[in-house]
């Protein structure tokens, strides 16, 4: 039995005495100055949270938790055994106090101890329902690009629903957590990688810098054993670093995002050799995001991971079209926002609108110190009329006083390439192509200033037109070879989520790793903490 499960097991049994007492103290108060008691004391507790007070008051300061009916003990239950399972959400129990809560209600004598009893179980309520709803933390509070919009829910609201559920109480508390088949792959994860490191991990480290094929000793034999226990090796006695050592190691280097070639280089070693103690945060963190996300994505939607430097259409879950992306650079200014909006249509042939923090940062001392700098691009006035270098003074403006845009008219050296997929948003981020193509073989494609450039912009284009198009890829072609700025409407909007995830757990395959390229992970992980969030004492 696991750590977590001792813990649950332990807990399940504390609950029912306690409820049986309460049941005892709360017998029904015939007078009417019992109600009147419970009553003030419920107003006066719930009178400092304004969704507390409003769900009361719109009730008449009725309980939900403390009623003397097998609908009160019910939900109290739920609400206990919904507490002993937190963990298993990466949530700290800590966090709900359920001795707090069980002592409390022991205690209760008096109508009034009940009011104040009843408020604190709403109290406990609403922090454990926000957690498995939306998070414990406010993401952009821990990292200021991530200004995804989270569908939090009111606390009034919460009460109300939980209030006038008809159902199961327990069942609301599972309706709460997403639905997304990720997230319960997750806490499979989770829950897999605690009973690995209750048993000692994946063994001792790789004693070794590098290894390659055709190598044997003491250090491929660690080699073979951890990638037995990760489950990329089938169980072997070779002490060879042979074929089958090499496809394991090819098919790891797959999953953490590094070169394939079946060497266990040094950066593949240091992958190898990281403790099941931390890949167990990136679970966490993982976890955590997706509570974030907790809404329908869409039938058919955009997902980009900029950890993963993908993009891809996904349709009912299932991935549709995958490409290389390039996203922001690890630069203050320029790292990729984190969230979500709604792909209206496309651009083919686009005009650049350089954007005024290139243009006053990158092209003015460019052209201050040689007129004819970044020719390419063209100088227009505030009413849009282009105007001839040769009439201005570069020198005579600064970043602020500067007057003029700059643009690049549709080309194959644009900077948009030949089709840019625009979703309106105050951040100007969109996907689209690029001239740069060379950048796409990197393993690492940080390069951009905050857009995502897209390897096949093409092909995404024919499947975000099919549709709406017979032949897409003549339609698109067509507006293409014109040469002329051409706005494509989707007949069907399309969201897109641009995500950050360091961690994701296919329906098939292993678990995909990535570096947490920006180090927004590390920041989360540390704010979980601070929260309470914390590993298994063992290490492995």
């Amino acid at each position: 039995m696991t750590i977590a499960a001792m813990f649950q097991t332990r807990a399940r049994r504390a609950v029912l005495p306690a409820l049986a007492a309460l049941m005892i103290a709360a017998a029904p108060q015939p007078s009417q100055a019992g109600v009147t008691a419970f009553k003030q004391a419920v107003a006066e507790g719930a009178s400092r949270e304004d969704g507390l007070a409003a769900h009361y008051r719109a009730t008449g300061f009725e309980p939900i938790w403390t009623a003397q009916t097998p609908l009160g003990l019910a939900r109290r239950q739920a609400l206990m055994q919904a507490i002993t399972e937190a963990p298993a959400h990466g949530l700290p129990a800590s966090r709900y106090d359920a001795d707090g809560l069980l002592a409390r209600m022991k205690a209760a004598r008096t109508p009034r101890d009940l009011g104040l009893v009843e408020i604190e179980l709403s109290r406990v309520f609403l922090r454990l329902a926000h957690d498995l709803h939306t998070g414990m933390l406010t993401p952009s509070r821990v990292v200021e690009d991530i200004v995804r919009e989270i569908p939090l829910r009111s606390d009034e609201e919460l009460l109300t629903s939980f209030a006038a559920s008809d159902g199961p109480p327990a069942g609301f508390f599972r309706g709460l957590t997403p639905k997304s088949g990720e997230y319960g792959r997750l806490i499979r994860e989770k829950q897999r990688l605690e009973r690995l490191l209750d048993a000692g991990g994946w063994g001792p480290t790789v004693p070794a810098a590098s290894l390659a094929p055709g190598q044997s000793g003491a250090a491929v034999v660690a080699l073979r054993n951890r990638l037995m226990r990760m489950g990329y090796l089938e169980r072997t006695a070779s002490a060879t670093y042979d074929i089958a050592m090499q496809q394991a190691v090819q098919a790891f280097q797959a999953a953490h995002g590094l070169v394939a070639d079946g060497t266990a280089g040094a950066s593949t070693m240091t992958e190898i050799n990281r403790p099941i103690s931390d890949r167990l945060p990136m679970i966490h963190v993982a976890m955590e995001r997706e509570r974030w996300l907790n809404k329908p994505r869409g039938k058919r939607h955009v997902l980009v991971n900029l950890a993963d430097f993908t993009a891809r259409i996904m349709d009912d879950d299932r991935l549709t079209f995958e490409t290389r992306a390039v996203i922001g650079k690890d630069t203050a200014g320029q790292r990729s926002p984190e969230f979500s909006d709604v792909m209206e249509y496309m651009e083919i042939n686009p005009v650049w609108h350089v954007p005024r923090s290139i243009t006053v940062k990158e092209y003015l001392p460019q052209m201050q110190r040689n007129r004819g700098a970044a020719s390419h691009l063209k100088l227009f006035n505030s009413r849009g009329q282009e105007v001839s270098r040769a009439n201005v003074n570069f020198n005579a403006y600064t970043a602020r006083t500067f007057p003029f845009a700059l643009k690049q008219p549709p080309s194959d050296r644009n900077a948009l390439g030949l089709v840019k997929f625009m979703f309106p948003n105050k951040y100007n981020i969109y996907l689209h192509d690029t001239p740069s193509k060379d950048l796409f073989n990197r393993n690492v494609r940080a390069f951009s200033h905050g857009c995502i450039r897209l390897q096949q912009p093409f092909d995404f284009a024919y499947e975000l037109l099919a549709p709406q198009q017979a032949d897409a890829k003549g339609y698109f072609d067509r507006i293409l070879n014109s040469g002329r700025q051409t706005r494509v409407d989707l007949e069907e909007e399309v969201p897109v989520h641009i995500i950050y995830r360091t961690a994701t757990v296919p329906a098939k395959g292993p678990v995909q790793y990535r570096p947490d390229i920006y180090g927004r992970d590390a920041r989360i992980w540390e704010a979980l903490q601070q929260a309470g969030v914390s590993l298994p004492a063992i290490q492995g």
